[in-house]
């Protein structure tokens, strides 16, 4: 039994008339016919009485005509369903993010996209660069958004946006020039490992010929704001995003000992060989428009 059957059942049970059926669902009047002989002969049963030129329901027919009727509305009610999805005008769409881009950068973009898209509901959830990575592996986001380089073959990565870390402390001014020395003299206030901000200050250590096991770590965090406030209290000096200490530079409350010389990327990732949603593509480009206005403005 196919919906196509069923529509030309339906069609010539409420015209009983073949030819008028046919004109009405643009078929040949053998098309109909067939529909109805197949699901005839498939049942054992008849649909219709044929009495001369005439077409009547019969007592099968006529029982099975609201069931048909039914089974086609929810199919068309299932056909609005991905029309909505596919034009944005329902649906979910699940993301992970690390914590810098998902408390910092992401948020005025959700919000554009929640004006543009308000049908579409975006769970975000908040984990650093390797477990989100972890996430989009296993189907549990489709879409992530961390702050280093994942080594994983299933997942697509690519660059969303960049960004640098600044070298602060609570202090106003730096006794010595920031060197080999002065860095491994500090004592560190560090990000947990995993986390995409400790992997970037550890590849620019490693420029630096500066082993990470040679620092003075006199803390391990688990947040942005943990070691921020830790810093701010006097533990020790921290590397963190601009996007992250921009506030607590402006009201003096960390001062800024270097920048880590080198841009880091936002990254998105997605799973190599699942389903790419309307709503994470639509995301995706809003993220991507608004990287190239930044990118605009400083030209």
């Amino acid at each position: 039994m196919t919906l196509d059957q069923l529509r030309l059942f339906i069609a010539v049970a409420e015209r009983e008339h073949v030819t008028a059926a046919s004109r009405a669902m643009n078929v040949t009047q053998s098309a109909v016919s067939a529909a109805i002989a197949a699901l005839e002969g498939r049942y054992g049963v008849k649909l219709f009485h044929r009495v001369g030129r005439g077409i009547r329901l019969t007592e099968a027919g006529r029982l099975f005509l609201p069931e048909a009727r039914a089974v086609i509305a929810q199919a068309t009610a299932a056909e609005h369903v991905l029309d909505d999805i596919s034009g944005l005008k329902r649906g979910t769409l699940k993301a992970v993010a690390s914590q810098t881009t998902a408390a910092y950068w992401l948020p005025p973009i959700l919000v554009a996209f929640h004006r543009k898209y308000p049908q579409i509901t975006v769970e975000l959830a908040i984990s650093n660069t390797e477990e989100a990575a972890r996430k989009v592996r296993e189907g549990e986001a489709e879409l992530g958004i961390v702050e280093a380089i994942v080594d994983d073959p299933v997942l697509a990565q690519w660059p969303l946006g960049e960004d640098h870390l600044i070298i602060v402390q609570a202090e106003d001014r730096v006794s010595e020039p920031v060197g080999k020395d002065w860095l491994k003299a500090q004592p560190w206030v560090m990000r947990e490992p995993g986390s995409g901000t400790r992997a970037t200050l550890e590849h620019y250590l490693r420029s630096l010929d500066i082993l990470p096991g040679e620092l003075e770590i006199s803390l391990v965090l688990p947040s942005n704001e943990s070691v921020r406030t830790a810093i701010e209290a006097g533990a020790g000096v921290g590397a963190l995003s601009s996007l992250v200490v921009a506030p607590a530079l402006l009201a003096g409350t960390l001062h800024a000992a270097s920048n880590v010389l080198e841009t880091r990327f936002f990254y998105g990732l997605r799973h190599k060989e699942r389903y790419r949603s309307p709503a994470a593509d639509a995301l995706l480009d809003m993220i991507e428009r608004a990287g190239r206005a930044v990118k605009n403005q400083k030209v």
